[in-house]
């Protein structure tokens, strides 16, 4: 056996052999005794009455009877082949029957046995009838276990394992025969005086009571605990590593705000910075003269001033001697923070340099050699940056924009193009929910800015159903005949069997007859054309030689067009909140007053009505995250899916937000009075972390 009796491979169990082993392993990731015991129950059923035959009905939602089993038989061939069985007891008879593991069920039952059978009721033929129920042979043992389980665990399956006859009563038992023989070796894995200050229930207990609860206060107490320890385990990692990296690299210390910044702010900045802009720069300004490398996440609405932010950062980098640049994952994107920064900063006050795969050969050659002799100070691009190729003579500040689209690897790649790593500033517009940022982006400081820019007015939101449809016309006739552009947005481009939707060609087709030619252009937006013609598309939109823009959601990261005003996205209900959001941003770029159309079926879902009525009463990013991420889950929020941090069994981002504050201030004093984990009452982290049984994936989190 294995170093820990949870790493053996799950055949080995009792009960299980090699083809349940398959078979559990296939569907539902169960390959050793941990993961098994890390399967939790997802309800509790209680089981502690047991009625007659003649007092159940159909209304019932589970019953448990005892009963003898009077006949058997099998009915019928392969595919309409059934298991039916009579039973009684002393009040009536009951019908029992199987369409599925017909013949593993049929060899495990006995005429004239007395056995416990559990679940819905139903009627056939004017007669009670239970189909596929669990079954225990009776015993005054089986009655006593149910009558000590008062909250009988229920377990996920899958069609495929109940051939196997591991329903939830099957995969119930080889969990009886894991913790009966081997809960004993469950390691604790807090300290104690964790435990003791947050009265958490011993570890070996907690996985005997959420498996089988003695009652419903003891179950509140496992899960408590379990919930604990996962959510402590994955902050540790995080801050262990931000740890980790502080002391490990040394950061450049940019002492002083000199001239590039100062004249910048004076004589370039056109509109005043708000409070929040301000309050960021300060957080940066501080984390650079620390001595220690920054890594700081800033989260912000599209159109929020977070360019100007991380530019003048920037500055404050060349200022003391350093280059910087920044990375965006689209060439649209880069081209647009390009013109952007090269707005602001004007060409004759400091060298900004586009680079990215379109750069001709020639260009590239005198961006490298400027970028290696130091004339160049700024440059913005994609992916290009971090090529061998391109050398900084001292880069010391790095900013991404949009860093879910960026793994790991790309950006360590840019901290090793000097020899002390540069600060870096990640960028999104996407909110993230305050628990996600902690656990998805928990290694990195965050600064939010959470007001717009003065003179930007409010993006107005209406939800129109199909019938409104002339209204919205009329809306787009007038905001065009002003001079203004409109954004239509489609969520599928081919007509699906199953979805009645209103597809992009259709769609096409009615903007053309509505909005004809010559008086109107319409640019065509879609994942299915080819990359130059899609660039060329956006392009004439971008010059405004068309007014209107059709368009799949390709459109959501970047594209910034100040003259749109109206952003129109049809089957709004098909999106999630995050993403009409971020479409919504499309528009408002400009001073004048802009508008967002969600077009909807008259037939709404109760989340699709939530969504579609949030994003007609707020603007604020923050607000909708927290909403989306109590709609959605913490599992399906954008690039959660890839970082595979939010494999959380027990605990739930979206109801413990609580808890995870509580956990995170934990964890923090942990490290605050003890960084290496030397006094002796911390060592059991020091071990815990080692070994591979440490109630979490430790490689998921990166």
């Amino acid at each position: 056996m294995s170093a820990s009796p949870f790493e053996t491979p799950i055949e080995y169990l009792k009960g299980v052999g090699p083809a349940r082993a398959e078979v559990l392993k296939k569907e539902l990731a169960i390959f050793t005794y941990a993961d098994l015991l890390r399967h939790f129950p997802y309800k509790y059923i209680d089981r502690t009455r047991f009625y007659k035959v003649k007092d159940i009905h159909p209304e019932m939602p589970y019953v448990q009877v005892i009963v003898r089993l009077t006949r058997k038989e099998i009915i019928g061939e392969k595919r309409t082949k059934r298991l039916v069985v009579q039973a009684q007891d002393d009040t009536g008879q009951i019908e029992l029957v199987w369409f599925q593991g017909v013949t593993w069920v049929d060899k495990s039952l006995r005429v004239g046995k007395a056995y416990i059978i559990f679940g819905k009721p139903g009627v056939f033929n004017g007669r009670p009838q239970m189909s596929h129920p669990e079954m225990e042979q009776y015993s005054p043992q089986a009655i006593k276990r149910q009558g000590n389980l008062t909250l009988q665990p229920a377990y996920n399956s899958t069609e495929k394992l109940k051939q196997f006859s591991l329903d939830s009563k099957g995969i119930q038992k080889l969990t009886t025969v894991l913790i009966e023989e081997y809960a004993r070796y469950l390691q604790e894995n807090l300290p104690l005086y964790v435990l003791n200050k947050y009265r958490l229930m011993e570890r070996r207990e907690a996985y005997r009571q959420i498996h089988f609860p003695d009652d419903a206060n003891k179950l509140n107490e496992a899960q408590h605990r379990l919930k604990f320890e996962e959510l402590f385990f994955l902050q540790y990692k995080l801050l262990k590593n931000k740890l980790h990296r502080t002391q490990k690299f040394k950061g450049n210390i940019f002492d002083k705000v000199g001239e590039y910044f100062n004249g910048f702010y004076n004589n370039h900045l056109p509109f005043a910075l708000t409070s929040a802009q301000k309050r960021v720069l300060k957080e940066i300004r501080t984390d650079t003269q620390r001595g220690v490398q920054m890594n700081r996440l800033l989260q912000g609405d599209v159109g929020s001033g977070k360019t100007v932010v991380a530019l003048m950062s920037m500055l404050i980098a060349i200022d003391n001697g350093f280059q910087a640049c920044m990375m965006a994952p689209t060439e649209i994107l880069a081209n647009q923070h390009y013109q952007t920064i090269q707005g602001l900063v004007g060409n004759d006050y400091v060298e900004v340099a586009l680079l990215t795969g379109s750069t001709p050969k020639k260009q590239r050659r005198v961006l490298r050699e400027r970028l290696l002799n130091g004339e160049l100070k700024i440059l913005i691009g994609t992916h290009a940056l971090i090529e061998d190729a391109v050398q900084y003579q001292n880069l010391g500040f790095v900013v991404i924009d949009e860093q879910h689209r960026f793994g790991v690897e790309q950006r360590s790649k840019l901290w090793r193009k000097n020899v002390v790593p540069p600060h870096v500033l990640v960028m999104t517009a996407t909110p993230i929910p305050r628990t996600l940022a902690m656990t998805m982006y928990g290694d990195l400081d965050v600064s939010v800015i959470d007001e717009l820019p003065a003179g930007r007015k409010p993006i107005e939101t209406v939800h129109f159903y199909e019938s409104q449809r002339l209204r919205m016309f009329g809306m787009m006739r007038e905001e065009i005949a002003k001079g203004r552009q409109v954004y239509v947005v489609y969520p599928l481009i081919k007509e699906s069997e199953k979805l009645d939707l209103k597809n992009l060609e259709e769609g096409i087709e009615t903007m053309r007859r509505e909005f004809p030619l010559p008086k109107y252009q319409i640019s065509i937006v879609h994942g299915k054309i080819p990359a130059a013609v899609k660039e060329e598309e956006m392009q004439r939109f971008i010059n405004a030689q068309t007014q209107i823009m059709v368009a799949t959601t390709v459109i959501e990261v970047g594209v910034n067009v100040p003259n749109a005003s109206v952003m129109i996205i049809e089957n709004a209900e098909r999106f999630g909140l995050s993403q009409l959001h971020q479409l919504r941003g499309r528009v408002g770029r400009g001073a004048e007053q802009s508008y967002c159309i969600l077009m909807s079926s008259n037939k709404l879902s109760n989340d699709g009505r939530i969504r579609l009525d949030t994003m007609v009463k707020t603007n604020n990013g923050f607000e909708i995250s927290e909403i989306d991420l109590q709609l959605r889950g913490p599992g399906n929020i954008e690039g959660t899916q890839q970082s595979g941090v939010l494999d959380l069994k027990v605990a739930n981002l979206a109801t413990d937000q609580e808890l995870l504050m509580q956990v995170r201030k934990c964890v923090e004093e942990i490290f605050e009075k003890d960084p290496q984990l030397i006094h002796p009452e911390n060592q059991i982290l020091h071990q815990v972390s080692q070994s591979k049984n440490a109630g979490l994936s430790w490689n998921k989190i990166s």
